[in-house]
């Protein structure tokens, strides 16, 4: 390689689209969600109004330092377009299983296309690129397609290629050990399972203890808020975590 070559390399920017998946073949059995492509938007506003958006949005003030991100499932990308308004300074490589929600994400962000990538892949067994090294994840209503093994190989994968101190957010529901838990959180969620189990085949039909899997990985939570009486937690993650910070856990409830 020549020096102008070797120069040149070394412009390229942290991301780029990729012509294949980085992922080794689709397991069997993989859900279809091109069907939600079109009604995304709308099934969440008919089913729990803005609460799921403000899930994802609370903690974007604290992303403001944040410039290599990676969004997992981030559905029709109102999320990812609203990040790269708010942080001018952000790259973002996003990636999807569906090819539909993967277009209405570069739909909603074509204005910052610029500072956009993204990529079709199943998740369960996509992995980054060698080169690749983020300060901030971001899953928002994406690992309960997943089970809690699932979870935990993801962010094995992830950890190595993230910068230190990054962070992941994450939005989530969750079964609150409460009366409303019993009576209505468990009965809802399992109803959200079945229907998306109608529509798009998944086979998860449980939350998975992402706590667990994150925590196995080295990562700790920072901060929390919960929404509808803890059927919906916001969360701010953070890896590595100093030692003299190892005990702390910051809780707000909503």
């Amino acid at each position: 390689m020549t020096n102008a070559q070797a120069n040149a390399r070394l412009r390229q920017p942290i991301f780029r689209e990729t012509a294949a998946p980085n992922s080794v073949p689709s397991p069997a059995g993989a859900p279809n969600f091109n069907h939600l492509a079109r009604i995304y938007r709308w099934l969440e506003y008919l089913t729990f109004g803005p609460f799921l958006w403000r899930c994802r949005t609370l903690f974007l003030p604290e992303l403001t330092h944040c410039r290599h991100a990676l969004i997992l499932g981030d559905g029709d990308g109102r999320f990812t377009a609203r990040l790269l308004r708010e942080n001018p300074e952000i790259q973002i490589h996003a990636v999807d299983a569906s090819p539909p929600m993967i277009e209405s994400l570069r739909q909603a962000s074509k204005r910052h296309a610029a500072r956009l990538t993204t990529e079709v892949a199943d998740i369960r067994t996509w992995k980054p690129a060698s080169f690749a090294k983020y300060d901030l994840i971001v899953t928002h209503f994406f690992l309960d397609c997943l089970a809690t093994e699932e979870v935990a190989a993801l962010a094995g994968r992830l950890t190595p290629s993230v910068d230190p101190s990054a962070l992941w957010l994450i939005s989530e529901f969750a079964i609150p050990p409460t009366l409303f838990g019993r009576i209505v959180a468990a009965p809802l969620v399992g109803a959200l399972y079945r229907v998306f189990r109608l529509i798009t085949h998944l086979r998860q039909q449980s939350l998975p203890d992402h706590p667990y899997a994150l925590t196995a990985s080295g990562w700790a939570l920072q901060q929390e808020s919960t929404q509808l009486f803890g059927l919906l937690h916001s969360q701010l993650w953070r890896h590595p975590v100093p030692d003299s910070e190892s005990h702390l856990l910051l809780h707000s409830s909503t």
